[in-house]
């Protein structure tokens, strides 16, 4: 039997090249290229001048990058592939990092620069002609976070809690009341409006002095007050610190106080279980990331201003007037979001609520007469028209503030006289004469969006929409395991995000 000559031990002559040894074609040299020709000046600023050297950062950058290119996350398989991977290997230059460096690295050093690094390699992109900065593809995705599943502390709860405590204090100052003896000097009673340290402290006092020598009080009520005594302004305190960490979310896990409860699309128990996680908004052209947010708010209506504000902060006012529109799904349609993008001289392709119904045939004629949309509408006398012809005159404004903090305008307008009318009861079913109440802004927002979005320069976005952002997210999920988070915080999570849409934009180039 032949074989080829095999000897581990055998020494060459000349010691083997690492760069022999990997393709021209190879993606880790697309990576050493890449942050070859990019500024990291900002990255040096986070490095002390003092000290023993440290490793070159831009060999941790290639390193880092390359890593999450190759769905590797944690850092102590980096530093496995760093001693076993010959890719690794030729980066660093057969240097041994530790995984401890690695994620001081991650973690600190990169934090303050990486967006900086981001907006380079993005607008290398452009100059390469993959994307042109005219459009966007805006959507969002929840990733769960690093952090336990049942480490939940709810603001509901908190206030619940709250009012426990302040119901429990009232009968208690009741009871005391109810027993006290004739003569005992007024005094001022305590008002249960809501709990603090102060309610706490001076009515414990009062009712310490109704029942210590007070031969009617039981042992129950003492037992209560020594209670409230030993743990409720330690308790209070406890739910204030709370509050200050909810801000004005409904949630936040003990482990990760910067992750909000959501329910997430990825459910494998099928019970809408909700997740410690953040909302990951981008923003796309050709499937390639432009810009990247996280945030602690499940819904993505809140997201899309604070996400716009940041690609201008980013890329600077110049840049950002070269976008021409933006697409969107009905999740960030909303008159808030539609002022926004108006003001920014952004068309916007971002369906409302109701804009899919309203394509469905059986929807228009089922609420095509009656529907308070569908009536007719006087703008220089500022009237409705009822559908029997009676005219709706307006009776008041008001305003309605949002979840948000938007305040709407509101016209309020009622008909005259309904009492007889053969079509009172499909028209409306309420007592009285019909009113209805509208938000010429919001309206005035909705019909321009439809008629941007039923064209058919509409009709290709909200195509193209599908096919350009969502696929981004399937890729990371799916065929990269991105699915949770390896940090906790938010600063450090949107780091760790903004890694993975660098690697998957240096995987486009790599594929265009």
């Amino acid at each position: 039997m032949n074989f080829k000559h095999y000897n581990q031990r055998q020494t060459a002559l000349f010691p083997y090249s690492f760069d022999d040894l990997i393709s021209e074609k190879h993606p880790v040299r697309v990576v050493d290229q890449v942050v070859e020709s990019i500024n990291i000046q900002p990255l040096l600023k986070a490095y002390s001048k003092e000290g023993n050297p440290g490793y070159h950062p831009k060999m941790l950058l290639k390193v880092m990058i390359y890593a999450y290119m190759s769905n590797i996350y944690s850092s102590r398989k980096i530093e496995l592939a760093i001693r076993e991977n010959i890719n690794f290997m030729w980066l660093t230059a057969m240097s041994t990092v530790d995984h401890n460096t690695i994620n001081r690295f991650r973690s600190d050093k990169l934090k303050d620069s990486f967006k900086e690094i981001f907006k380079q390699v993005v607008m290398m992109l452009a100059e390469e002609g993959l994307i042109s900065m005219k459009q966007i593809y805006t959507d969002g995705t929840k990733i769960e976070a690093q952090a336990g599943r049942y480490t939940f502390v709810w603001g509901k709860s908190i206030k619940t809690n709250k009012a426990k405590m302040l119901t429990q204090l009232e009968e208690l100052w009741n009871y005391a009341q109810s027993i006290s003896n004739d003569d005992d000097p007024d005094t001022e009673p305590p008002q249960f409006k809501e709990i603090s340290q102060e309610v706490i402290q001076k009515t414990v006092e009062q009712i310490d002095t109704k029942l210590s020598g007070n031969e009617k009080a039981s042992k129950k009520s003492k037992a209560k007050l020594r209670y409230i005594k030993q743990n409720f302004e330690k308790n209070l305190r406890k739910y204030e610190e709370q509050e200050a960490i909810l801000g004005g979310r409904n949630s936040y896990s003990k482990t990760d106080p910067d992750a909000t409860f959501m329910r997430m699309k990825e459910d494998h128990m099928q019970n809408g279980q909700l997740k410690p996680g953040y909302n990951a908004q981008i923003s796309t052209e050709n499937q390639i990331i432009i810009n990247y947010t996280l945030h602690q708010n499940p819904t993505d209506t809140k997201t899309l201003k604070p996400h716009l504000e940041n690609l201008k902060e980013t890329y600077g006012a110049e840049i950002f007037k070269k976008i021409e529109n933006i697409t969107a799904d009905a999740g960030y349609g909303s008159e808030e979001n539609y002022d926004y993008l108006e003001k920014e001289e952004l068309t916007a392709y971002v369906k409302y609520n109701t804009f899919e119904k309203e394509q469905d045939k059986n929807y228009q004629k089922k609420h095509k007469t009656f529907r308070k949309e569908n009536l007719y509408y006087n703008q220089e006398e500022d009237y409705y028209v009822c559908p029997i012809g009676q005219k709706m005159h307006k009776t008041h404004e008001s305003t309605k503030t949002t979840q948000a903090g938007y305040i709407q305008q509101l016209s309020h307008y009622q008909a005259q006289n309904c009492e007889g009318c053969p079509l009172r009861g499909v028209c409306f079913k309420a007592k009285g004469n019909r009113s209805i109440e509208r938000n010429h802004n919001l309206e005035r927002h909705k019909e321009k969006i439809r008629e941007l979005l039923t064209s058919q320069t509409g009709i290709q976005k909200r195509k193209q929409r599908s096919a350009d952002v969502e696929p981004v997210f399937a890729q990371m999920k799916h065929n990269n395991n991105f699915r949770r988070f390896s940090l906790k915080g938010i600063q450090k999570t949107e780091l760790e995000f903004g890694l993975m849409a660098l690697a998957h934009n240096l995987r486009k180039k790599i594929a265009a």
